[in-house]
């Protein structure tokens, strides 16, 4: 085959290798973009999306359930219902393969040409692509690592038989009666949840003191609250300890120091993801590395000219809506622009029942930097829009500084009125920026209900506040989180004065 020559190269056709290749193309540079499996990456595949859609199939089977039991608010009433798992397989799977299909039509509109294929490096300006008709080698200026991660394992629960990953557990053809899942974080308690609903016994296994130990508390207190409701079975303070009963149970050391056995069909492993950074000659580069980790620098450019790197392979937040906005930026730089990778705020959503939005700093992050801070909460219990959706089960809090009284709306009330955590007040280091930046953007669709409850915690609250520095309505931030995390739309943020 003939070697190709590109001025941009991106390995991985993930949420920001996909969209650092299409923002290229658009400003006309030569753009190659590498994927050995479906464009979309973790996120689009067996992420974001088909776990959302599992969610969401889950809800609404709850919901019909809830009618049939006699226990609707609406006055509904039906028959017992009955679910056909593969029909819902089916129709998750046709959404991954229409979002495929679209990725790699914006990429030909674009004008990005996409490899089907696997990527090793032969130095830090050439690749070579084993691809179904041969090895194909590719020169390029410059090379964007767009590898992202996959799901970490336990050494003593490797992945196979009753063992199964999220990726897995994506693509079950039956609802296991029991399922155990091992890890209490966003992961494990986003896909236990949707099984719970839809019919598994599910029992959660956390080493940590509380679930959900990225979050603070306040806002865990309404999913933990939840999960009881549903029968779902929470064990914290436990450790995994390996199989048990020739594969049929997991055997776990309890918080009490005993030994336990829990029976179970499968075993859900959700301890965090690992970035992928070896397998494709990536090593050859001598890139400075922390950990499995790629460094790099506010322009995500690695330790050797002309070498990027984005997403998950720079380390945390992994999130879509991150690789996105530096997948965008390190093509802007490539074309010739001026950009810098600003990381003011990037807000996580947590797709549990109810949802957790964050975006900022929390209480004691805050605290923690030796801030002086107010904080302040609207329950939705006092919302007109939860009350109408029966979802009264959430707050909206914002944390601002005490000593310039600024708090940012970047925003997040989800259709089903989830826990909000609290709405950034400043930079990490205690400093109000001072200009818009375009990599700070929030994952949120504000509506009425979500506006409401802002302007019940900094307006009602406070005779004082006042709006700076913005000239837009709350709901001028509108922002698509089909991904499961969020792109902003290129719109002025709202930053209030709480002052007391």
């Amino acid at each position: 085959m003939d070697d190709l020559s590109c001025k941009l190269l991106v390995i991985g056709a993930g949420p920001g290798g996909y969209t650092c290749a299409i923002r290229a193309g658009q400003l006309g540079v030569d753009t190659i973009v590498i994927e050995a499996q479906r464009p979309g990456g973790t996120c689009l595949n067996v992420g974001c999306i088909p776990s959302k859609a599992l969610i969401h199939a889950a809800e609404q089977f709850e919901t019909v359930l809830r009618a049939a039991s006699g226990n609707s608010q609406f006055g509904i009433k039906t028959s017992p219902p009955e679910l056909d798992f593969s029909q819902t397989v089916a129709w998750k799977d046709n959404i991954v393969r229409r979002l495929n299909d679209g990725v790699a039509g914006l990429l030909r509109k674009a004008g990005a040409k996409l490899i089907t294929g696997r990527a090793r490096f032969r130095d830090g300006k050439t690749v070579e692509v084993s691809t179904p008709s041969g090895v194909q080698t590719i020169h390029a200026e410059t090379i964007v690592v767009a590898t992202g991660s996959e799901p970490a394992s336990l050494p003593m629960l490797a992945f196979g038989g009753p063992v199964i990953s999220s990726t897995e557990a994506l693509a079950l053809t039956e609802i296991p009666k029991k399922l155990v899942v091992i890890g209490g974080g966003y992961i494990g308690l986003e896909l236990g949840t949707a099984y719970s609903k839809m019919g598994s016994d599910v029992t959660v296994v956390e080493a940590e003191p509380r679930i959900l130990p990225q979050y603070d508390t306040e806002l865990t207190a309404p999913v933990a609250r939840r999960l009881r409701e549903l029968g779902v079975t929470v064990l914290t303070g436990t450790k995994a300890k390996g199989l048990a009963s020739g594969g049929t149970a997991l055997s776990v050391e309890t918080a009490a120091g005993e030994s336990a056995t829990l029976a179970a069909d499968k075993i859900l492993v959700t301890v965090g993801r690992k970035p992928v950074t070896s397998g494709f000659g990536l090593d050859l580069l001598d890139l400075d590395m922390n950990g499995r980790l790629i460094q790099i620098d506010d322009q995500c450019r690695t330790s050797m000219r002309g070498v990027y790197a984005i997403g998950d392979v720079t380390g945390e937040p992994m999130l879509a809506h991150r690789a996105i906005a530096q997948g965008e930026m390190v093509a802007e730089l490539v074309a010739g622009k001026r950009r810098a990778w600003d990381k003011v705020c990037v807000p996580a959503i947590c797709f549990t029942d109810p949802e957790i939005v964050i975006a900022g700093l929390s209480p004691e992050e805050a605290k923690a930097t030796g801030l002086t801070i107010k904080t302040d909460s609207f329950p939705f219990r006092a919302n007109g829009r939860a009350l109408t959706l029966d979802r009264e089960d959430g707050f909206i809090r914002i944390v601002a500084r005490a000593d310039k009284h600024l708090a940012r709306h970047p925003g997040r009330r989800c259709r089903d009125c989830g826990a909000v955590g609290s709405l950034r007040s400043c930079n990490r280091d205690g400093r109000a920026p001072r200009r818009r930046c375009r990599d700070d953007f929030c994952a949120s669709n504000p509506e009425r209900g979500f506006s409401r409850g802002c302007a019940e915690v900094i307006g009602a609250r406070d005779p004082h506040l006042k709006q700076i520095d913005g000239r837009h309505s709350p709901t001028a931030l509108r922002v698509c989180c089909g991904s499961g995390g969020a792109t902003a739309l290129r719109r002025p943020r709202q930053t209030y004065d709480v002052s007391s």
